[in-house]
């Protein structure tokens, strides 16, 4: 008998989901982001940033009832939000970390239009990353 993953290689985790902790935001800095009062509006997200050594590039969501009330409505908001994110995370300097809360505005978009209106939101908190030249990306 094979052990498992052997013959299909590495064997992936249950539910295709990313390593835990791999880029969400630990739930011990909420509050420090949130005491930054630094905030940036979007169409569908608002993103609240701190800048700081022991920042690093994670990302926490929040979804509110009062906003969604169907469960499924908060976390298909979730999961646009959070993928959104992992795809745009290297325009996102090393030393930022982000809550981004779901707004109305999310419902009925797709992954492409978040990720838009995130980077819209990037720039405009100045926290997009710069290679060597001093060059951002897109």
């Amino acid at each position: 008998m094979v052990p498992a993953g052997v013959m299909n290689g590495p064997v992936q985790p249950r539910g295709g989901k990313p390593p835990a902790g791999s880029f969400r935001l630990d739930s011990s800095r909420y509050q420090t982001v949130f005491a930054e009062k630094d905030s940036v509006y979007g169409r569908t997200l608002v993103m609240w940033v701190t800048r700081g050594a022991d920042a690093g590039c994670k990302a926490g969501v929040v979804v509110s009832k009062r906003t969604f009330r169907r469960a499924v409505d908060r976390n298909r908001a979730k999961r646009l939000l959070r993928e959104a994110f992992r795809l745009s995370r290297h325009l996102v300097a090393r030393d930022v970390d982000v809550i981004l809360i779901a707004r109305a505005g999310i419902a009925g978009k797709c992954c492409r239009e978040v990720m838009d209106d995130l980077a819209a939101a990037c720039r405009r908190a100045r926290v997009r990353r710069k290679d060597r030249e001093g060059w951002v990306p897109g």
